[in-house]
């Protein structure tokens, strides 16, 4: 009989084991379902979150480019400086955008305090990684300040870069060469440098060299030189253009030319002036030397 009862017994809990397997069944798959729903409800919350963010950061960036546009027109009709109009345009358009791009992320969900957080964390490495940029940017800011050029100029660099300023703008100076070429150039290296600025003032002194074979007449060269700077429209009566010897080389005599012009015209007459010497001093009796040498030779 007691092996009849412990059968029974074996058999009941087996019976409400079986009866309760269904129930923790029916309650994983309940908790499994409600996890599924609360993924998908992030998910889909998340997703327009990042569609609003998108469309943010798009709309948020065309505008700033339309803002930054519509701030350089400001200052254009206000009579600013084109130096000034370049280097703040570039500033507010770069602030702009880091603007938008803070409200993107904010849109997501991203708090404000880890993207400051963050952006301080960033500021400081990034700093140490681009000092030579923030070295160009202190340089703008010195640019800006100090005008040691501006926009139109034309300045020759310490490596010897030479062209006419089109654009100053944060980090870099924009020029272009006479031979049409642009030339991007650090501010924090032209900041610290020598700059020769050669639109500085309105007018420019140009020096010349002629030589002439020894025994021409000096008087007669200096005379016929002078003729010529006179004939030109473009040499300045004041201060009067001058011819004296420069030089006493071992083949030739060496002429100093040097007269005044406009700054925007010294180099173009430079060319003219030349070409009008060698071609009217030969008429005058007044000969060109070539090198030479003489040699003695000893039996």
């Amino acid at each position: 009989m007691e092996k009849v009862e412990v059968v029974d017994g074996v058999v009941g809990n087996a019976v409400e084991v079986v009866q309760a397997v269904p129930e923790k069944v029916q309650a994983s798959a309940e908790r499994l379902k409600a996890m599924i729903d609360s993924l998908s409800g992030m998910a889909v919350d998340f997703g327009l979150k990042l569609i609003a963010a998108i469309v943010v950061l798009v709309g948020g960036m065309w505008i700033a480019q339309r803002l930054s546009r519509a701030f350089k027109r400001m200052l254009q009709r206000r009579g600013a400086d084109a130096s000034l109009v370049t280097f703040l345009g570039s500033f507010v358009n770069i602030l702009l955008r880091i603007f938008v791009i803070i409200i993107s992320l904010t849109t997501v969900g991203v708090q404000m305090t880890s993207i400051v957080a963050v952006l301080g964390a960033a500021s400081l490495a990034v700093g140490m990684a681009l000092s030579g940029t923030m070295q160009n940017f202190a340089g703008g800011i010195i640019i800006m300040f100090l005008k040691p050029f501006k926009v139109d100029d034309i300045i020759t660099t310490a490596d010897g870069k030479t062209g006419v300023v089109k654009k100053i703008m944060i980090f870099t100076t924009e020029i272009h060469t006479f031979d049409n070429q642009v030339v991007l150039l650090p501010n924090g290296a032209l900041s610290n440098s020598q700059i020769t600025n050669l639109s500085m003032t309105e007018t420019r002194r140009a020096d010349l060299s002629v030589t002439i074979s020894y025994g021409d007449n000096i008087d007669a060269a200096r005379k016929e030189i002078l003729a010529i700077l006179k004939a030109d429209k473009r040499v300045l009566r004041d201060p009067a253009p001058v011819v004296f010897v420069a030089d006493l080389a071992d083949s030739a005599v060496v002429l100093g030319v040097r007269y005044w012009t406009k700054s925007a015209d010294m180099l173009p007459s430079r060319g003219d002036m030349m070409e009008q010497i060698y071609n009217k001093l030969p008429k005058k009796k007044i000969h060109f030397p070539f090198p030479q040498m003489d040699v003695h030779v000893k039996k």
